[in-house]
């Protein structure tokens, strides 16, 4: 008795399994022509030595592996670390995970506008550099490779009190696109007047007032890699720059790193901070900032509703919710998270931001969504320089504008302005 299961005839259906077909023309072995193998050449012929190259990068995830390769491990830990037990860096990296998009479908998206504008001024992509301190320590082409690629994309740069390239230095090299200064309030008022006065001087047009940072933050990966400015020569230090004689080489060969800012760099970041910082920086210093400066006012590190409805107040004219990247308060709210209620209680008195945890186009589009005016980057481009100085910068933007406008594409949003928080929502 035959078990005829699928309700067939299974006589018929061996039949059609055996029937047979001609020879596949594809299987046929040959042996490969020269213009066969011309034609599958690629572009830019792979490199054995550098099977890490940039080319090859599909996102940043893929340019830090490379960062952390051609790095030592300190210079890459104090860029890819936080502080404490790093619970803040993660939360941000798991809030971003959790975004889940609501896409429009039949919606042309022949066109994609990604510009927006940063208080008044229009930038071609949402996102800007912000200020990074010792970024010379990173790869030796430091400020100035990251200022021409903000340059040549229309993006904002941030130069840090902690830079390693002078304000003056970096207009220079950088005359055209639109800079920002960052400030921190010195113990001596002196100097801080001073720093902006040159500001004004050479074209910054914004000052970020940092004001999360009154002692520094407990950085671990610090302490026990033994990072100190400049990096000391020691048993250690002789075996990493056998791993990493590039970067060593570049070191060494190059201008000294040392802080363009500061006549005294020597020691750990908290020793730095605890020489120049003021601990006791308040509101006042806000008020004493706009009787000295004439140009718009970000105020970065703001961590709660309250702290962002005062500074607003007081004249601020953007706030930069920011908790450092995870680099100062362990356990520090999550900007993205505090985001919507800020920009719901300010109703536009001053333009919002954020930075921490940023790592695709698509959380750059979840926090606009959400309300953020703009995103400023720090780690993202420091992977970059550290893969490649001005190379891995440009690549990194490269890789973020491809992603912002596809996200948007497939999103069926062909401009930032129809943004909305109702196409984003939270995951458990």
């Amino acid at each position: 008795m035959t078990n005829n299961v699928g309700g067939g005839d299974s006589t018929e259906s061996s039949m059609k399994i055996s029937k047979q077909f001609p020879p596949n023309p594809f299987s046929k072995r040959i042996l490969p022509t020269r213009a066969h193998l011309q034609g599958m050449r690629a572009p830019s012929p792979v490199r054995f030595a550098h099977r890490d190259h940039l080319a090859t990068a599909g996102d940043l995830w893929d340019i830090r592996k490379i960062a952390s390769r051609r790095a030592p491990k300190a210079v890459f830990d104090y860029v890819d670390g936080g502080s404490g037990s790093e619970i803040t860096l993660k939360r941000q990296r798991d809030t971003f995970a959790r975004i889940e998009f609501i896409p429009r479908v039949l919606v042309d998206i022949s066109h994609i506008d990604t510009s927006t504008t940063i208080l008044g001024m229009k930038s071609d992509w949402p996102f800007a550099f912000g200020p990074t301190g010792f970024t010379r320590m990173m790869h030796h082409e430091g400020e100035v490779a990251v200022g021409r690629v903000a340059s040549r994309n229309n993006i904002v740069y941030a130069l840090s009190t902690l830079g390693t390239t002078s304000l003056k230095d970096l207009a220079s090299c950088v005359p055209d696109g639109r800079k920002m200064f960052q400030l921190y309030i010195w113990r001596d008022r002196a100097f801080s007047r001073d720093l902006l006065a040159q500001a004004k001087e050479f074209g910054y047009d914004t000052v970020i007032l940092t004001v999360d940072t009154p002692v520094a933050g407990l950085r671990l990966r610090d302490v026990r890699n033994g990072l100190a400015i400049p990096p000391k020569l020691s048993t250690k230090t002789l075996i990493d720059i056998s791993l990493h004689p590039r970067w060593w080489f570049n070191l060494l060969t190059t201008s000294p790193l040392e802080f363009a800012s500061l006549s005294s760099t020597g020691g750990t970041v908290a020793d730095l901070v605890g020489r120049v910082f003021d601990p006791s920086l308040s509101l006042a210093d806000l008020v004493w900032l706009r009787e000295n400066w004439q140009g718009h006012i970000i105020v970065k590190g703001i961590q709660s509703l309250g702290d962002a409805v005062m500074v607003s107040r007081e004249g601020a004219n953007g706030i930069l919710l920011s908790n450092h990247g995870g680099r100062q308060l362990d356990r520090a709210p999550v900007p993205l998270e505090l985001l919507p209620k800020v920009v719901q209680e300010l109703a536009g008195a001053s333009e919002v931001y954020i930075d921490g945890g940023v790592m695709s186009g698509g959380d750059i589009v979840a926090a606009l969504a959400l309300g953020a005016k703009a995103v400023f980057l720090g780690r993202a481009y420091l992977y970059g320089l550290m893969a490649d100085g001005e190379a891995g910068v440009s690549r990194v933007v490269e890789i973020l504008k491809n992603e912002i406008k596809t996200q948007l594409s497939l999103m069926g949003v062909p401009s930032l302005a129809e943004l909305k928080p109702e196409m984003i929502r939270y995951r458990d």
